[in-house]
């Protein structure tokens, strides 16, 4: 499902525009990181592709449709699992199943995969009470994968784990994306998890939010931990907080 923004702009106040003039195009399959300081309007990129945001100007195409609201074919996952606590990890898995009208026995099944996939077939009857941080947000991750979107929507999902914890997610949404084949989109204020996660990393500039740098990643497809040791890796890793740092400096010259 290729994704189109053509000419975006958002105002959440007449005349004070966060984020103007955008134009990507990201091919099916791809995994993009969008990167930049605060207020350069990462999260509200993220809002408009799922549909939850309404563009000021411009539009948001998805295989040539304009998307004017949420969609099955589009799975978002927040800093926060948000999860149902009365409900068990498979029913919360199975809620968007249940919303389509999906029988129970596929259901059932197609839980039951990505359970397996997220490494919690063993916690399915569990209430996510009884989940660490990153677990709840692997079955936040199950949950969105469920409806088979062609876009998985990520809003800076590992933000709040301990490092161990999110290096584990790393690697884990490396594989689900693999396994998968869907498109993912993630926003994150980490440059170095941009680079390991992404195959092109935008850098989007402050006052309003533009992207400054569309960056190619030339690492391997198939990545380790390992990875980020490399001249390679450690390079583009300082390029792009460099980046980062001098849109920074030059919004705060601005204000």
């Amino acid at each position: 499902m290729t994704l189109r923004l053509e000419g975006v702009g958002k105002e959440f106040e007449p005349g004070v525009p966060v984020l103007a003039d955008l134009d990507l195009t990201i091919a099916p399959g791809e995994f993009v990181c969008v990167v930049g300081a605060s207020g350069s309007g990462k999260s509200t990129l993220l809002s408009m592709v799922a549909g939850l945001t309404s563009p000021t100007s411009g539009r948001v195409l998805l295989d040539g449709r304009e998307v004017t609201g949420p969609g099955p074919e589009r799975g978002l996952v927040f800093q926060t699992a948000s999860l149902y606590p009365w409900r068990s990890v498979a029913r919360n898995v199975a809620f968007g199943l249940e919303s389509l009208g999906v029988p129970r026995e596929r259901r059932e099944e197609h839980v039951g995969r990505l359970l397996t996939e997220v490494g919690l077939a063993p916690f399915a009857s569990a209430l996510p009470g009884r989940l660490s941080g990153g677990q709840q947000q692997r079955v936040a991750i199950a949950r969105a994968l469920a409806c088979s979107p062609r876009v998985l929507l990520l809003d800076e999902p590992f933000g709040a784990l301990d490092v161990q914890t999110k290096e584990d997610m790393q690697l884990l949404i490396r594989q689900v994306w693999q396994d998968v084949a869907t498109t993912v989109i993630m926003v994150t204020h980490d440059v170095e998890e941009a680079v390991f996660l992404g195959q092109r990393v935008l850098v989007l500039s402050c006052d309003p939010g533009r992207i400054a740098r569309d960056l190619t990643v030339g690492l391997p497809t198939a990545r380790s931990l390992e990875d980020k040791r490399s001249p390679a890796f450690l390079a583009l890793r300082a390029e792009v907080e460099d980046l980062v740092r001098a849109e920074h400096r030059a919004h705060q010259a601005r204000v």
